[in-house]
């Protein structure tokens, strides 16, 4: 491990976090490094430290502490070292395994496209972790945002988010559509206008599966009740179909004792209601219109019934799949009404790349925005949890803008370290300061009675509040 990196030395008295056997041991003042971000992010991460600082304070009484290690990128790096994201950034980053960020511009003029798209693919930061709960006092457009309650896992590493595309007139893309013309579509009747430009989606089973993995993980380890795959399969068969198969395999193969699948759930139900229920009975009510099927489907559904009743009849029948996990699946359009109509019945959303980018913001808007949203970006061994909104450079220096993505990301952190009191702490005391009415201005200009604040103040006001 260095001793230094972009030219600035560690600080003392801190213990970088180690990894190994799949575990992380966390030191009682463990170096972190921050990533104050761009536009707003300097005057976010300036309140966010002190929240965290004061919370770490009262929770431990100096028995721990975090050693804050700044880190460039974006325009303070490009400013510094004429790169947007420097080498030694990143080697911090794995030495020092767990870290946090504020919001970081796109590059313009090419090289880099995302900041953050580069950061989860250079350190394989393959789940994107986006918890949306309620907070009391929160101004919201629905009318019951308290029954919103999911964590949505979005994997991070592929979908269009690969970016492997040709630009529309290049030779590239010409030869990519004739060969996909005239070789891997010839005798059909799909045929690519050859004035597109196009772009590849890979899903693979390795990003499936690890990443459902880690949801039905979340899931056993805090007692959520389901795991919801989200995908679009009902047109794109072999990626977006194909997630939502791996996902179902991966949980039957590693979890079977711990989970239930949907449709083993009205198996199961169905014998529970009318213990003298035939096979063929039960496969027609879970598979209406089964009458209209040829043969080999009926055969297969039947086969299907008696498959789950052999295997985990005894297991999970007689009502033992209710403690379960439930894992079932969703469109992914269908679950946009789902989360507004019906959000009570979902818990957590495991999501190819693009659906969890755009669920994540949907659910987001129901309980505040992206002004208090937090996310966490987790890898094997690696983490960096960062806020979830753009710079808003034209508010950069004014100290008005909600910090709170960056502290609830912090709670985020604090609770991945194991130091859950100190997680609490400020969870509590954010929810308290806005029940008071004491608010930036985007809370503000929603809250009859509320008092417009400062960024800082309402820092303030959360540390006096703990």
């Amino acid at each position: 491990m260095q001793t230094s990196y972009n030219g600035l030395p560690l600080p003392t008295g801190g213990e970088p976090i180690q990894y190994a056997d799949g575990k992380f041991t966390i030191p009682d003042h463990p170096i972190i490094p921050f990533i104050e971000g761009d536009g707003t992010g300097r005057d976010i991460w300036r309140a966010s430290q002190r929240v965290f600082d004061a919370a770490v304070e009262k929770a431990y009484g100096g028995k721990r502490s975090v050693k804050w290690f700044e880190v460039y990128a974006g325009e303070k790096a490009f400013r510094e070292f004429k790169t947007w994201l420097p080498d030694e950034t990143l080697n911090a980053a794995r030495d020092l395994r767990v870290s946090i960020k504020g919001p970081l511009t796109t590059p313009v003029g090419g090289g880099i496209r995302s900041l953050n798209v580069a950061l989860r693919q250079i350190l394989d930061l393959y789940s994107c972790v986006r918890p949306v709960k309620y907070y009391a006092g929160v101004p919201s457009p629905v009318k019951h945002p308290e029954k919103l309650d999911v964590v949505i896992f979005r994997e991070n590493t592929e979908d269009v988010y690969a970016g492997i595309e040709f630009r529309q007139g290049t030779p590239e893309v010409e030869k990519l559509i004739k060969f996909l013309n005239d070789d891997m579509l010839k005798g059909s009747k799909k045929k690519i206008r050859t004035d597109s430009g196009v772009g590849i989606k890979p899903i693979s089973i390795t990003g499936t599966k690890r990443l459902v993995r880690r949801a039905i993980e979340y899931a056993l380890e805090y007692g959520r009740k389901s795991v919801t795959l989200v995908h679009k399969g009902n047109i794109q068969k072999f990626t977006e179909g194909a997630f939502r198969e791996w996902g179902y395999e991966l949980a039957v193969e590693e979890f079977r004792d711990k989970v239930v699948t949907e449709r083993e759930s009205w198996i199961l139900g169905n014998v529970e209601a009318n213990h003298s229920i035939t096979v063929e009975e039960n496969a027609a009510l879970i598979e209406p219109g089964l009458e209209f099927g040829n043969e080999d489907f009926r055969k297969e559904l039947y086969a299907e019934v008696k498959h789950v009743l052999d295997t985990i009849g005894k297991s999970h029948g007689n009502g033992q799949w209710k403690k379960k996990v439930l894992i079932n699946d969703r469109i992914a359009d269908s679950i946009f009404q789902q989360v507004i109509i019906r959000p009570e019945e979902y818990s957590i959303l495991a999501c190819p790349n693009l659906n969890g980018d755009y669920i994540s913001d949907a659910c987001a808007a129901q309980v505040g925005g992206l002004g208090i949203a937090p996310g966490a970006n987790i890898g094997d061994g690696y983490a960096v949890f960062e806020a979830t909104h753009g710079t808003a450079p034209k508010y950069a220096d004014k100290d008005v803008i909600n910090p709170g993505s960056v502290i609830l990301s912090g709670v985020m952190m604090f609770e991945f370290l194991g130091w859950k009191e100190a997680a609490r702490l400020i969870e509590s005391s954010m929810e308290k300061t806005i029940q008071q009415k004491y608010v930036t201005y985007d809370f503000e200009r929603q809250m009859q009675g509320a008092t417009k604040v400062k960024t800082s103040e309402f820092a303030t006001r959360m540390i006096e509040n703990m």
